[in-house]
């Protein structure tokens, strides 16, 4: 078990003269058999981890909590484990995110918008998440095709039917729980196209706005995608714009964090040249590690020492290897890094930094 956890599963006075829906005698027992688990997960790769999940799992029966809230942890933890399951051989592949309406018609022009879009990130070898149901999710993937294609339904009593393209897939994956679906499409995407759509387009692209807002969330491009000539993103941001950023709720930064464009070409460049030398981030206690393509020479190390000095809470930008806690991802641990103590606040600011990083 943990060092670190307060509460560890050993049964205190305190534990034993709380009253439960079980008994103390029962609760002891439960506790002995677990105690040997523990120690048998020592010696099993990441077992401390899954030690503290089940640690986690007892303390409900300790606290008696009741069934109904049980059924929904045991439930959705059912669910992330498959999901993660599913998506596991696919780890190293980059993955969109489509959201959009699920009403929009065949013959509509966000559809083949779509379906272009679609093509053209699998053509880059992305594969294509959507919501697995009609309208735009369909379009992007059929245009994808069905091999580079991913489906993260939810089970509604209405509407939500899995479209042709993806049903009986085995990379399909219903959800019983919003939460759980949600975190799949964030956790699992490079990226996230947002084409016109009613409340959960809404719901899906100011979420993640303000996960990378906020720092929850790696950044990631998020491209608005409209037909030729439409108004909808750009009525949008007005609304944005004259709501949200007139009234200092949010940063003039904030607007870099996603670009809207009715341009397919554009909006899939948009996508694919933030990996162009950015790789991926991590942080390591107070610093950023920025992992890139290549390395920086002096010249450009000063460069942005200069233009990104507001990033930096102390200290300098600095050029190292990996380090010794990113033994678990080998496969990248030849790629130069850029680090620095980030402030933490400024993402927009940030995004300025891996914009101008792909430019080198």
């Amino acid at each position: 078990m943990s060092q670190a956890d307060p509460e560890a599963i050993e049964v205190s006075r305190e534990t034993a003269e709380k009253p439960h829906h079980v008994s103390n005698e029962q609760m002891n027992d439960v506790l002995r058999h677990a105690q040997s688990l523990y120690e048998s997960l020592k010696h099993v790769p990441d077992g401390d981890m899954v030690g503290n999940i089940v640690n986690t799992a007892l303390k409900l029966l300790r606290d008696g909590t009741n069934r109904g809230d049980i059924k929904l942890i045991e439930k959705s933890m059912g669910e992330l484990r498959y999901a993660l399951k599913v998506f596991g051989p696919y780890r190293d592949v980059r993955k969109i995110s489509v959201f959009g309406s699920a009403r929009t018609g065949t013959d509509a022009q966000d559809y083949v918008a779509a379906a272009e879009f679609g093509a053209k990130m699998a053509a880059r070898g992305w594969m294509v998440t959507t919501g697995a149901g009609g309208g735009i999710m369909a379009a992007a993937h059929g245009g994808a095709g069905r091999d580079p294609s991913f489906g993260l339904a939810i089970r509604l009593p209405f509407e939500q039917e899995t479209n042709e393209h993806i049903i009986g897939d085995k990379k399909l994956v219903n959800f019983r729980y919003f939460f759980t679906r949600k975190l799949m499409f964030v956790r699992t995407s490079s990226a996230i196209a947002l084409f016109p759509g009613g409340f959960g387009t809404m719901d899906e692209g100011f979420e993640v706005l303000t996960l990378i807002q906020t720092g929850k969330s790696v950044p990631m491009p998020i491209v608005l995608v409209d037909k030729r000539g439409g108004q909808f993103w750009v009525q949008w941001q007005q609304y944005v714009e004259d709501q949200l950023l007139a009234r200092g709720m949010i940063s003039p930064a904030d607007m870099k964090l996603y670009k809207i464009t009715d341009d397919i070409d554009q909006a899939v460049q948009e996508c694919c040249t933030f990996y162009k030398n950015y790789h991926s981030l991590r942080y390591i206690h107070d610093e950023l590690i920025i992992r890139l393509q290549k390395a920086l020479t002096e010249k450009q190390l000063d460069e942005i020492r200069e233009k990104y000095a507001r990033l930096k809470v102390k200290g300098d930008f600095e050029i190292r290897a990996a380090h010794r806690v990113e033994a678990d991802e080998e496969e990248i641990a030849h790629l130069p890094r850029l680090v620095f103590e980030f402030n933490r606040r400024d993402q927009g600011g940030l995004r300025e930094l891996i914009d101008h990083l792909n430019t080198l």
